[in-house]
């Protein structure tokens, strides 16, 4: 019985990955999350006492980190400021996570020779055209254009390095935009269909014509687990799922799941530094590591998401009204 170690584990993809873990394996999981504004202890509620902990507490305490993986097989890092807006508000927790908390976790795992494996984001690439047929590989340069995908980049290029440094058994995958159960509301998807749930308009950046490549979670989470027990120590595999739509098309598909007009909603300013395309190449999770999504394509998923959210008002309705009071102070 493998004993795991995931910070980040109240956090959306991280608490789904822990579910999904749990259902699918014989592992014990112990969470390290500070429990921020992006985390939500309720999403671990119902899980088994005798396979599951919570740890309150900050990747950056060096403290708590060396004796948790002490104590541990293997660490799963999930934890990361994660919003690019906040990101341009305020980049200062952005280094101070992403870079300060990852050099915390390499050197305890490097003392207790601990296997580790990391989570990034395809947006540490920069972007692509629209019009661009490429889509990113393993071996694509580094292009980050916020300090969100800067601080991601440079904590990746820290798991490398203590890799070749110091013999560190760890592993990367970078993947592109999650959906599903327990995102919070802020974000694109939910806020969509959260909205129109509450009889509000959805709202798109400029024209609607920026490009995201989704994934559901679980299969994200089914790709973490194959990259842990299967994937080759000091390399890199990108998780995509073949979902690439533009962000006006997802909100049509969620209009057209409540019976509204695909037309029923509104345009705001484009935010600052808003990328245009990702698009993820995962050839190489595929052929290597035989991994597959289980979601056959992106409208299956999102309409297993949006009935999540309508079955789930109690999980998302008390952070709602704060979010839309932001959105609105910021013209969006």
């Amino acid at each position: 019985m493998r004993k795991l170690l995931v910070t980040g584990g109240a956090g959306f993809i991280g608490s789904n990955f822990v579910r999904y873990t749990l259902d699918h394996t014989d592992d014990q999981v112990t969470v390290l999350d500070k429990l921020t504004y992006a985390a939500n202890r309720a999403t671990l509620d119902g899980l088994p006492a005798d396979r599951f902990k919570l740890v309150v507490g900050d990747i950056c305490d060096a403290d708590t980190v060396e004796q948790l993986i002490a104590e541990s097989d293997a660490v799963v890092h999930f934890a990361a400021e994660s919003h690019n807006d906040n990101s341009l508000s305020d980049p200062t927790p952005f280094v101070q996570t992403n870079l300060v908390g990852t050099f915390t976790l390499l050197e305890a795992a490097r003392r207790h020779n601990v296997r580790f494996h990391h989570i990034s984001t395809d947006e540490v690439y920069g972007d692509l055209a629209l019009d661009d047929p490429e889509r990113f590989t393993e071996s694509t340069p580094y292009n980050p254009s916020s300090p969100y995908s800067s601080t991601k980049a440079g904590s990746d290029l820290l798991v490398r390095a203590w890799v070749r440094s110091f013999g560190l058994r760890a592993t990367i995958s970078n993947c592109s935009n999650n959906y599903g159960p327990y995102q919070h509301v802020e974000k694109f998807i939910p806020r969509q269909i959260t909205n129109v749930l509450d009889g509000i308009r959805p709202r798109l950046y400029g024209q609607g014509l920026n490009v995201r490549d989704w994934i559901h979670v679980d299969d994200h989470s089914s790709a973490v687990l194959t990259i842990l027990d299967k994937g080759e120590i000091g390399e890199t595999y990108l998780i995509g799922a073949d979902g690439e739509e533009s962000n006006k098309h997802v909100v049509e598909l969620i209009l057209d799941a409540f019976g509204k007009d695909a037309g029923d909603y509104d345009l705001v300013t484009d935010r600052a530094g808003h990328d245009l395309r990702y698009a993820i190449d995962s050839t190489r999770l595929r052929s290597e590591l035989e991994w597959q999504p289980r979601f056959g394509s992106f409208e299956q998923g999102l309409a297993q998401t949006i009935d999540w959210y309508r079955e789930h008002e109690d999980w998302w309705r008390a952070d709602k009204a704060d979010t839309e009071a932001k959105y609105a102070k910021a013209g969006q």
